[in-house]
């Protein structure tokens, strides 16, 4: 009775030490997440204004000439460039800050596991990059020249730098989401929520769905609705691509994967008897070929005795 209770006392004790090591192990990678960002802010604090003036350049490039930025409450000079460097230091450090999260669960994954979702982050980071590239470069110079084109007569348009700020923000973030479109597609089709036929038969409803998107995320005129519909439409077409290459080479690997996951989760007298039995089966095969070459042998032997005898009596 009292080895029995040793036992479990141990058991309990090793359970929590396991808990307490993974709880250690996520504090130090949430350090190492908010060290890697207070670094980024530190660098980036001294450029605020020069960064801010970038960020506004495609409106200051279109406004008229007596036209300029205004900061209406008084903080706003000081915390909005602040804000905004905040928000780029964040930005920047999400390939350090999904590194440490990946480091965290690493361990627990499979072997295709890590080979599925290392591709997945490297890719979600590059095109949410690349969505607020093409929200920089191509959306705002033609959004915000369209809106100084539609401003009425006798009427100064003279923008708030922190809303300003937060219109940015609001395009960055629905853009670089908006670009991870073929990430999510890829996900549902390899999850088995969906199939990349299903997907093929609604791409009505997706296109229809693009533009609503669009209309809900960007500011009430065409131009950035459209810019933003079509982009989508297209990274979800590259989506389905990606899905049927990825599903052909699935089908051959499948047994492989089964197979490593079954090992994985035997323990180890599990897998000493799963491997004695694959010895006897291959031991009771070689004994039965054996033993069948024997049988083959002794009927030529019988055959040539029978002919010989033959032979003799004639």
């Amino acid at each position: 009775m009292s080895d029995k209770t040793d036992t479990g006392s141990e058991t309990n004790s090793k359970k929590q030490d396991s808990i307490v090591t993974h709880l250690m192990e996520l504090r130090d990678r949430m350090i190492r997440i908010v060290a890697g960002l207070a670094v980024i802010l530190v660098a980036l604090l001294p450029f605020a204004n020069e960064l801010y003036s970038f960020v506004a350049e495609p409106l200051l490039r279109h406004l008229p000439a007596q036209s300029t930025m205004v900061a209406i409450d008084v903080a706003s000079p000081f915390l909005t460039p602040f804000k905004l460097v905040l928000l780029l230091a964040f930005v920047i450090t999400i390939p350090w800050t999904l590194y440490q999260l990946w480091s965290f669960v690493a361990p627990g994954l499979y072997r295709h596991e890590k080979r599925l979702v290392m591709p997945l982050l490297v890719s979600s980071s590059l095109l949410f990059y690349l969505g607020m590239v093409f929200a920089y470069f191509v959306v705002f110079p033609l959004v915000f020249g369209f809106f100084t084109r539609v401003t009425p007569d006798g009427v100064t348009m003279m923008t708030d730098i922190s809303r300003y700020l937060d219109f940015v923000i609001k395009m960055f973030l629905a853009f670089g989401i908006a670009f991870e479109v073929p990430v999510f597609t890829f996900v549902m089709v390899r999850t088995g929520i969906t199939t990349v036929e299903a997907l093929s038969n609604a791409r009505s409803y997706v296109i229809v769905a693009a533009f609503v998107l669009g209309m809900l995320l960007t500011p009430p005129d065409v131009i950035s609705q459209v810019l933003l519909a079509i982009p989508v439409w297209l990274l979800f077409e590259l989506g389905l691509l990606m899905s049927r290459v990825v599903q052909k080479n699935t089908a051959n690997t499948s047994e492989e994967n089964n197979n490593e996951s079954r090992f994985e989760k035997m323990t180890e007298a599990e897998m000493e008897a799963e491997l004695d039995a694959i010895e006897e089966a291959e031991t009771e095969a070689s004994e039965n070929k054996i033993a069948s070459s024997n049988t083959l042998r002794q009927t030529i032997a019988q055959a040539d005795e029978d002919n010989e005898s033959n032979t003799n009596k004639e």
